[in-house]
């Protein structure tokens, strides 16, 4: 057993052993079936040989535009696999984001997709964590960022078309935020719901 870096858990990654693993499926995404075993909070013992299922994804990356000059921050609208069975809509609202291309860091993608889903040139985004946004089930990193730049421009439509991307452009008020949030059927991103909520306390009392 070793110790992680992160004071607050007991166990690391070596805490955990692979007895066997099998990719099983190899498309827009993969899937991995493992076998393994990890320590149990009881007595630090190994647990018996467990079966899991992997979705294994590139690293993303996401951005939220905002303009702190006019107080204006930008979302995008465009249609999700993932939600075609919301009862609402298959249509999601979410930050700027994409996958990390290979030989490109989580930097240079917010910078690139800035560009093709909203038409926005940025430099220098500020970073502010990297998560897991499923872990149950899939080992994607989501990388976020945030952008301070001008928004002058809404409801015209991006995407890059040879990768089947058609994306509406919003660009609403600070003084929306707060609807937003409060509102559970508006926001189903995780993502932007962190992101949204990263902006609200930086337009807090405390930060003017």
């Amino acid at each position: 057993m070793s110790a992680p870096n992160n004071p607050y858990l007991m166990f690391s990654t070596n805490d955990v052993e692979i007895l066997s693993r099998n990719m099983v499926y190899s498309g827009f995404a993969k899937i991995e079936q493992l076998e393994i075993r990890h320590r149990l909070f009881e007595d630090q013992s190994f647990s018996k040989p467990i079966q899991r299922e992997l979705v294994r994804r590139p690293e993303a990356a996401g951005v939220l535009l905002y303009d702190s000059k006019q107080q204006l921050f930008a979302l995008i609208e465009q249609f999700r696999i993932g939600a075609i069975e919301d009862k609402d809509s298959a249509w999601q609202l979410e930050i700027v984001a994409g996958l990390v291309d290979e030989g490109e860091t989580a930097e240079q993608t917010v910078i690139r997709e800035a560009l093709e889903e909203a038409g926005t040139q940025i430099e220098n985004p500020q970073f502010i964590f990297s998560f897991y946004p499923s872990a149950g089930a899939s080992n994607e990193l989501f990388h976020l960022y945030a952008a301070d730049t001008e928004l002058s421009h809404t409801n015209q439509i991006f995407g890059v078309m040879d990768e089947a991307e058609n994306i509406r452009l919003h660009v609403l008020k600070y003084e929306q935020l707060h609807t937003l949030l409060s509102q559970a059927t508006y926001l189903k991103n995780s993502p932007m719901i962190i992101a949204l909520q990263w902006l609200a306390m930086q337009c807090s009392p405390a930060k003017q």
